[in-house]
């Protein structure tokens, strides 16, 4: 099987912002995109750039710990990726495993020589990026989604 091709999108959700990041159409590269701020409006906007970008899918980073529990933080990402799924759809939207994506982009960013408020301001953007790129290369070495699907509920209509 060959994945279809199709720009994909990287979130890294967090309590205040979302990083999100985009790859090319063929799926090498993750670059980052922007950081939509959490609130009112925030799945607007992440569909805007969704249907911007004609996304194939949508990785959603999932906090977990180094032994591969999930905690009080990966439910909130359970929940907002159910919502961002229901709202995208039919765009799929999985969940991918983002351990030390924070702390990798970080000492990405401080090796660039960004700190303190320049720093933070990208971090989330950052984050995103590494998590749609491991998203990225996990498709290539197994020729198929990375991750985890996430369910879109069923509807009325």
């Amino acid at each position: 099987m060959t994945l279809e091709r199709g720009v994909r999108l990287g979130l890294d959700p967090g309590d205040a912002r979302i990083g999100v990041a985009g790859s090319d159409p063929g799926g090498i590269l993750a670059t980052p995109v922007e950081t939509v701020r959490r609130g009112p409006g925030d799945l607007d906007r992440l569909l805007a750039l969704v249907r911007e970008a004609e996304a194939a899918v949508v990785y959603v980073g999932l906090p977990r710990s180094m032994s591969g529990r999930e905690g009080p933080s990966a439910g909130k990402v359970r929940a907002f990726a159910s919502d961002l799924a229901d709202r995208v759809r039919p765009v799929e939207v999985r969940l991918f495993d983002e351990r030390l994506s924070t702390v990798t982009a970080e000492g990405q960013l401080r090796d660039q020589g960004r700190k303190g408020k320049k720093r933070r301001a990208v971090v989330d953007m950052a984050a995103a990026v590494v998590i749609l790129q491991g998203a990225l290369d996990r498709e290539r070495q197994s020729d198929a989604r990375a991750g985890e699907p996430v369910p879109v509920r069923a509807t009325d209509d």
